[in-house]
């Protein structure tokens, strides 16, 4: 196994951040790594890379165990945290040499000119860090990373702060690089990991919730649950609407909308339709939703 966690703990204080979690991840795989914020996704990326110690249990990436071969393990692993850290002052070629350095890398120029071409920094490459765009400061980052052609690339939100064009860019660049490399990647782009990603992990309060292909995972409520985006035309009280007989869920979208999950069997429509009543206002639009990973998400994640 390229990545294997055995249940894996870390503590802070009297906080569990993760809780004895367990997961192996083949060689060749693309996997996303989701969950809500705080849910333990970073701190288990920070483990797997060495840069925070384990509470307990047991990590391993290519055979080699984290808590004693941290050394080892980041020669062969590439690293893109979620809060980037640069230095501004550096120039991306040197800043590049710098990291290269640091890995004792050879032929250091060439693994240089590679990175900055297949990231899209070559128009960029002669300035300075501090007058990027967050985008582009992103693709330094992701640059970084690839710098010693790891086996094993760990990535906390790797399109953070990227436009749509430059999303799709990197979205391929790291598909192709999956043929190659094991990747565990973090994002709250559900339509990222359905684009790249052969299977998810869920992890929310600290535990693992989900760990299935992605079709799977979709298919997880299919013909237990329906799901309907509703727009009511006024503020409704959401805690009654949670409130009422066969609802499972109900996830505010934007002001005045919901997505509503009801128990398989319930007549969703007639009870929103009702319920509107009975709130003195009216439904201005309402879609029957089909089992995405991103409504599969909100139902595993949800406060209960």
């Amino acid at each position: 196994m390229s990545i294997e966690i055995k249940n894996l703990t870390k503590v802070y204080g009297t906080q569990k951040a993760i809780d004895s979690i367990s997961f192996s991840i083949s060689s060749g795989e693309i996997v996303g790594f989701l969950g809500p914020n705080g849910a333990g996704k970073s701190t288990t990326m920070k483990i797997l890379s060495g840069y925070i110690p384990q509470t307990s249990g047991n990590a391993s990436i290519l055979g080699m165990d984290v808590a004693k071969e941290p050394l080892k393990i980041k020669e062969r692993v590439g690293y893109l945290p979620e809060l980037n850290p640069l230095y501004n002052e550096m120039y991306i070629k040197e800043y590049l040499q710098f990291n290269a350095d640091i890995y004792k890398i050879k032929n250091a120029k060439e693994a240089i000119e590679h990175v900055i071409e297949i990231t899209g920094l070559t128009l960029e490459r002669k300035k300075k860090i501090g007058q990027l765009s967050k985008g582009y400061k992103q693709r330094v980052g992701l640059a970084q990373a690839l710098l010693n052609n790891p086996d094993v690339l760990i990535l906390d939100e790797p399109t953070s702060g990227l436009d749509p064009n430059q999303m799709t860019e990197i979205r391929k660049l790291i598909v192709e690089l999956g043929k190659n490399k094991t990747i565990l990647l973090s994002t709250h782009i559900m339509q990222e990991v359905e684009a790249m990603c052969s299977r998810v992990i869920i992890i929310n309060k600290g535990k693992i919730v989900a760990d299935d292909q992605v079709g799977n995972i979709k298919n997880r409520l299919k013909n237990t649950a329906k799901t309907t985006r509703v727009r009511f035309r006024d503020t409704i009280e959401v805690t009654k609407l949670k409130e009422q007989s066969g609802i499972k869920a109900v996830v505010a979208i934007e002001s005045n909308v919901y997505e509503v999950t009801a128990s398989n069997g319930t007549d969703l429509a007639e009870l929103l339709f009702k319920f509107a009543i009975a709130s003195n206002t009216i439904i201005t639009e309402q879609i029957e939703l089909s089992e995405s990973l991103e409504n599969v998400f909100h139902q595993l994640t949800k406060n209960v």
